[in-house]
């Protein structure tokens, strides 16, 4: 007998008597209960993440910043109401802790009331981040505290972005403020550019008039001294003169009587002293007119010298420009000026208002040389005109006595003017060498608030001055750089959907597993009648196929017409499972047929091993080893592979290699299957009695 028959006549038996149907039935819709109803239970949790109760705290108090209210805390309410991803409900937070600990809320987010004033924090002295509080238990689930966690960090990503935004936004504004700020300092500078070059021609025409100055309080110095020294030898020759002619008129006046014979002893020393008085009257009066021409120009040029430096002092430094620092230096020399040019002054208005004296000083002089050169011409005649001479000794005496005073008040009044001159010239060439500092000082001025201008200008370019909708698009940028552009290939819609290839091989597993407690792995017939090994193991194997087949159609089509599941390949898929249930058969076959009753619990072992090795849930890199280590060599890994790349879409190369594998596998299975056969068509003890049966 064929073993397509032999399996036609196993299959058979389920029809005779109702609770044979029932078995078969249920056998049937084993693997779609435990896979359907498995995916179905958790097909899309994330879509209804609404219906969880979550506690909403909400103390936040506000803050201010750039003159504007911020309540960050009212903004994420509002957004996360209009999320509706929980079930959100506003307590306090005495509520919300006692809601956590007892499971009337599964967790709870708090914005503290510092919250905002945090926030507000980063445009100030002391920035701060702003905390939100999530308290979790997971006694009460602990996935729930999973997608929590991603779901707030979402949360604090756009609440961040947020104040970053605002704090940006200042920022640009900032920029635009100090653009203008700079656009006005530079202008300023430009006007200051143009004050300084005015300042340093000032400067220098300063320089100009103090070296010209200079010039003149030195020659005023120059004559002053020849007039000083003029008016000393003046003073001491008069002063000589006078002694002399006072000794003279008291010798003539004590002596009259006796002078006769005394000129006629000394006529030759009057004759000398006469000529010696003439010659030092006329000296007198020359240098005397010296004095008088140049004592008005010196006082002139001091006049002159003080009002430039008034002048300078009252265009560098007066109440309508910004004082410069040479001003204090101006101010002593302009004072030192004026006290030479009153000294000047006084020695001018001296001799202005003794002019008339100095005329009659200088007649005096004339007359007492003329006196003098005609008592010379007339001393060999002293003895005849004696009573004339003691006269004219006598009006000589008393001029010369004017005289004298006359020359020591205009000895020391020179002497002054001198020394006063002296002060000038010395500090107008103080003054010159300032000015020409300054000059210099303000040249470099001059060229630095040249460059100031020049790079306030360049500054103000490189500046941003951005506009409303500028900032916008900057701030936009900015409080989120970097951004995600993610792109899944082949993405799976749902959560049931990522998880179809891990449970669908497992609910066909265990399909084959009952199906083979029903359904002896050896075909008795088969055996006593002494088939073929070979025969056997497939009459064995191809009545469980079948109804794997079944199984396969009937979970299938649940999964797609009731569940939803979306298959980018849908017949490839229920190809590839109709192998797929093939090799399981074949395996829980064998190891039943070899191991008998212990066969059940490696065919349970086998699937707890492939179920952690098979990477379904999470990636088998994050497994231990030892898990790393079986994860080839196991059908299932191979199964999850190919059904991920059936389902969701992709390469079909895991799709080949998994059949390749899977027709290697039920090979292998079926060969060892007919072994088993062979050996079980000869009797032992140990079959006859089983020290186990299950």
């Amino acid at each position: 007998m064929r073993s397509p028959r032999l399996a036609a006549l196993e299959l058979r038996r389920f029809g005779r008597g109702r609770l044979p149907r029932a078995a078969l039935v249920a056998l049937l819709l084993l693997p779609l209960l435990y896979g359907a109803l498995y995916l179905w239970s958790f097909w899309d949790p994330y879509s209804r993440l609404d219906r969880l109760p979550v506690a909403l705290v909400n103390d936040d108090t506000g803050a201010t910043a750039g003159g504007k209210e911020i309540h960050a805390g009212d903004d994420i309410v509002a957004g996360l109401r209009d999320s509706e991803v929980f079930d959100w409900h506003e307590v306090s937070a005495a509520e919300a802790r006692a809601g956590v600990e007892e499971g009337t809320y599964y967790l709870s987010l708090t914005m503290p009331d510092d919250f905002s004033r945090r926030i507000a924090s980063g445009s100030g002295d002391s920035p701060q981040a702003g905390a939100l509080r999530v308290r979790t238990n997971d006694a009460n689930n602990y996935i729930v505290g999973q997608i929590s966690r991603t779901v707030f960090s979402e949360v604090r990503t756009a609440a961040s972005t947020k104040a970053s935004r605002t704090f940006l936004d200042r920022i640009f504004i900032s920029f635009s403020g100090i653009h203008g700020e700079t656009v006005k300092a530079a202008s300023g500078a430009d006007k200051l550019k143009s004050g300084i070059g005015t300042a340093e021609k000032g400067s220098k025409d300063l320089a100009d008039g103090l070296k010209d100055a200079e010039g003149g309080s030195g020659k005023l110095v120059k004559g002053l001294k020849k007039l000083d020294t003029g008016a000393g030898d003046l003073e001491d020759g008069s002063q000589q003169v006078a002694e002399g002619t006072q000794a003279l008129a008291d010798k003539v006046d004590g002596v009259a009587d006796e002078v006769g014979p005394f000129l006629e002893d000394n006529e030759q020393t009057i004759g000398d002293t006469a000529r010696a008085v003439a010659d030092t009257a006329g000296a007198i009066g020359d240098n005397l007119g010296t004095l008088v021409k140049r004592a008005p120009a010196a006082a002139e040029e001091a006049r002159t010298a003080a009002d430039t430096l008034r002048d300078v002092h009252e265009r560098r430094c007066g109440t309508a420009v910004p004082p410069d620092a040479a001003c204090y230096d101006l101010e002593k020399a302009k004072d030192a000026a004026a006290d030479v040019a009153t000294l000047a002054d006084d020695v001018s208005t001296l001799i202005t208002e003794h002019e008339g004296d100095l005329e009659k000083l200088d007649g005096h002089l004339a007359t007492l040389e003329k006196q003098a050169r005609a008592l010379a011409d007339r001393a060999p005649h002293l003895s005849e005109d004696l009573d004339d001479a003691v006269t004219r000794i006598n009006k000589l005496n008393e001029g010369a006595g004017k005289v004298a005073a006359g020359a020591k008040a205009l000895h020391t009044g020179l002497g002054t003017a001198r020394t006063g001159a002296v002060d000038l010239d010395q500090g107008v060439g103080d003054l010159r060498t300032g000015a020409d500092d300054l000059s210099g000082g303000m040249f470099k001025l001059v060229d630095g608030s040249g460059r100031l201008a020049s790079g306030l200008h360049d500054g103000a370019k490189q500046i941003p001055d951005y506009d409303e909708r500028q900032r916008d698009e900057r701030t936009e940028v900015m409080a989120d750089p970097v951004r995600l552009a993610s792109e899944s290939l082949h993405r799976a819609p749902n959560y049931g959907t990522g998880f179809a290839p891990y449970f669908i091989p497992l609910s066909l597993w265990v399909g084959a597993m009952v199906a083979y407690m029903l359904i002896a792995p050896l075909n008795r017939r088969a055996l006593a009648a002494g088939a073929s090994a070979w025969r056997i193991a497939l009459a064995g194997w191809l009545p469980v196929l079948a109804i794997g087949v079944l199984q396969t159609v009937a979970l299938m089509s649940v999964l797609h017409w009731a569940v939803g599941l979306e298959m980018a390949r849908a017949a490839g898929t229920v190809g590839f499972l109709f192998l797929v249930t093939g090799c399981f058969a074949a395996l829980i076959q064998w190891l039943n047929a070899h191991f008998g009753a212990a066969g059940r619990i490696l065919v349970l072992a086998l699937l707890m091993l492939q179920l952690t090795s098979a990477g379904g849930t999470y990636p088998v890199q994050t497994s231990p080893a030892f898990f790393n280590a079986l994860h080839p060599f196991l059908p299932m890994s191979h199964v999850v592979e190919a059904l991920r790349r059936l389902i969701s879409g992709g390469g079909l190369e895991p799709v080949w290699h998994a059949c390749v594998v899977l027709a290697a596998y039920t090979a292998g299975a079926l060969a060892l299957t007919a072994l088993s056969a062979r050996r079980r068509q000869v009797w032992t003890l140990d079959r006859l009695h089983p020290e186990l049966s299950l």
